[in-house]
């Protein structure tokens, strides 16, 4: 380890976790509202900056660049296209939410069909939170970290040892971060950490350029644009990691979930002090994702360049930051991934916190006849988020036994429970009168029927396109049951009037905008760009 890199990791972590304590120590956390939704206070750069970092954990670093090292460019359209998804969301959906004063996804749920849905999808998102995101955020965290500083060849033990010791820390000071700190304290890290990503992504492709270009900038760009050019190529057949097909059937899908009914990413637009300023917010976190390919996949196809083989491909990101950047350049950036890993699991942490505590514990007292106060709502909170991160922790380390690479195994975890919720909410947000039953079988009808096809039976179809058929049986199915038993009183959304509705007057040309580079960005790393 070198003591240069490991210092200034040390003083950077440090940095980040006093401004974020200055500038939060006169919120106090008195109610729920103040924990989970920051008062609804936020300004639009807090939120733009809090969605799109609770959204890059140190799982894209790791994950994008194996991908694009193995295969090529084709994982840029799990973050570039949705962009897209962002805008609807944010035109169609956010509105929806801000209008009924909701501050889970699921009280739309109980709104639209009833309580018993609404439970049933909050306990849902809590399996996929304590089984799948936050161990994930964890681990990726814990590989990128001992790849840059190689804990496991300084402390002498295995690699899975070194995982394992490596999670508990991340876990343990990002439990600390959300129980003390809230989404206050969490948005204010995610807007300084942003800073600190760009300006360390532009020094590593600096001195990663360089390295290949044997000291010079200009070459190593040559060499990088005339060599090896298949790993640009983000336009995918059915042999790649991502078809380009897949971008219009199962991953829109994935992403108007992701974005649009994600607890942990729809929290950081509802804390919003109104809908112009969840609107431009979430404007800003789109033009942070378009950066994606220079901040998360340059690093990929700087390392097809520098490494004819590897033995772990998981620590691609880890290994080019290692032998290419300066020690400090190499701190700064492991306190990056160190505070995205923070980051990610927190807001993760405080959304199951919020799902369980306002949906779950809080109806089954009031169910009792109990009195409910604010102080043991936050009590109950914290100690949930205390069992949470626990079983998060001792599932994390096991994801090393996974046979795909790590990016493919995250997603194809989250679909098994984001579609099936999707499904309930799409049909939730365009029909009346489908009542709640037809909510209920279909989450029952999509879940089995995506396990079936990628656990049983070998359909031989990307688990993408099997999503899209899932989710149109499923639609047609609850529009079935709705036809034959219809609501009796068609649902009439509320406006309970918490803030100010009035939409950005200049979205439409900024989204506009922003879509078009979308496609640009697509036409550059194709073969009719410059992967030639």
């Amino acid at each position: 380890m070198n003591a240069t890199a490991f210092i200034t990791f040390i003083v950077v972590t440090f940095l980040v976790g006093v401004i974020s304590w200055f500038k939060t120590r006169r919120h106090k956390i008195t109610t729920s509202a103040g924990l989970f939704l920051a008062n609804r206070t936020l300004s639009f750069t807090a939120v733009g900056s809090a969605l799109f970092f609770t959204n890059i954990s140190a799982a894209e670093f790791v994950g994008s660049s194996e991908s694009v090292y193995v295969n090529n460019m084709t994982v840029m359209a799990w973050g570039i296209s949705s962009v897209f998804a962002m805008l609807v969301v944010s035109e169609f959906v956010i509105p929806v939410y801000l209008k009924g004063a909701m501050s889970t996804t699921p009280d739309f749920l109980e709104n639209r069909y009833d309580p018993g849905t609404k439970k049933l999808v909050s306990f849902l998102f809590l399996i996929s939170y304590m089984v799948n995101l936050l161990p994930i955020v964890l681990y990726s965290g814990a590989v990128a970290l001992n790849g840059l500083f190689h804990f496991s060849d300084i402390w002498h033990i295995s690699y899975g040892s070194s995982i394992w010791i490596l999670v508990w820390c991340i876990g343990l000071v990002g439990s600390l971060y959300s129980i003390l700190g809230g989404l206050k304290a969490i948005v204010i890290s995610d807007l300084v950490l942003g800073i600190c990503m760009f300006t360390g992504a532009l020094l590593l492709a600096y001195f990663g350029l360089s390295h290949v270009g044997n000291g010079n900038l200009q070459e190593g760009i040559h060499t990088i644009l005339t060599s090896k050019t298949e790993h640009f190529n983000s336009i995918g057949t059915s042999a790649d990691a991502v078809p380009f097909s897949t971008i219009f059937t199962g991953m829109i899908l994935m992403n108007l979930f992701y974005w649009g009914t994600e607890q942990v990413i729809v929290q950081q637009a509802l804390a919003s002090s109104d809908l112009e300023t969840s609107q431009k917010g979430i404007a800003l976190a789109c033009a942070g994702k378009l950066l994606g390919p220079l901040l998360f996949i340059l690093p990929g196809i700087i390392a097809v360049h520098m490494y004819s083989s590897m033995q772990n491909t998981t620590e691609v990101f880890s290994r080019v930051v290692s032998d290419v950047s300066p020690p400090i350049l190499s701190g700064f950036i492991a306190a990056v991934i160190f505070g995205a890993a923070i980051t990610s699991f927190s807001p993760g942490l405080n959304s199951a916190s919020t799902l369980f505590t306002l949906n779950l514990y809080k109806p089954f007292k009031e169910k009792k006849g109990r009195t409910v106060t604010e102080a043991d709502l936050l009590r109950n909170s914290k100690r949930f988020e205390m069992f949470a991160s626990l079983l998060a922790m001792f599932i994390a380390p096991l994801i090393i036994f996974s046979s795909d690479t790590f990016y493919t195994f995250m997603q194809k975890i989250n679909a098994a429970f984001s579609i099936p919720i999707f499904t309930i909410m799409f049909v939730g947000f365009v029909t009346k009168k489908v009542p709640p039953i037809a909510a209920k079988v279909g989450l029952g009808f999509c879940f089995t029927g995506y396990i079936l096809t990628q656990i049983v039976f070998d359909t031989g179809i990307h688990f993408l396109h099997i999503l899209a058929i899932l989710f149109l049986l499923t639609t047609t199915i609850m529009l079935i049951i709705g036809k034959l038993f219809p609501m009796e009183k068609a649902y009439m959304a509320q406006n309970k009037q918490v803030v100010d509705l009035k939409p950005w007057k200049n979205r439409h040309w900024v989204n506009g905008l922003l879509l078009l580079i979308m496609i640009l960005l697509f036409v550059l790393f194709s073969r009719s760009g410059i992967a030639t």
